[in-house]
């Protein structure tokens, strides 16, 4: 699938610089960059949502039967 988007002169002087240098395309260093953000803005998601309790101090077994006696 082709795409349209807008870069200023700097970007894409950067870009070939990087794809002459790496002896590829302007697109295939496009989807590769593409590819490494996804993954990093999903991996940071995944740390965000499973690691929110590795941050505490408390024994997690601990903290639930504390709650659980409160009831």
């Amino acid at each position: 699938m082709r795409t349209l988007i807008n870069m200023d002169e700097k970007q894409i002087r950067e870009l070939d610089r990087l794809a002459r240098n790496q002896n590829r395309s302007r697109a295939s260093v496009v989807r590769d960059a593409v590819s490494d953000y996804l993954q990093r803005q999903t991996t940071d998601a995944r740390k965000d949502a499973f690691g929110l309790w590795g941050r505490r101090k408390v024994d997690g077994l601990a903290y639930q039967e504390k709650m659980r006696g409160e009831w």
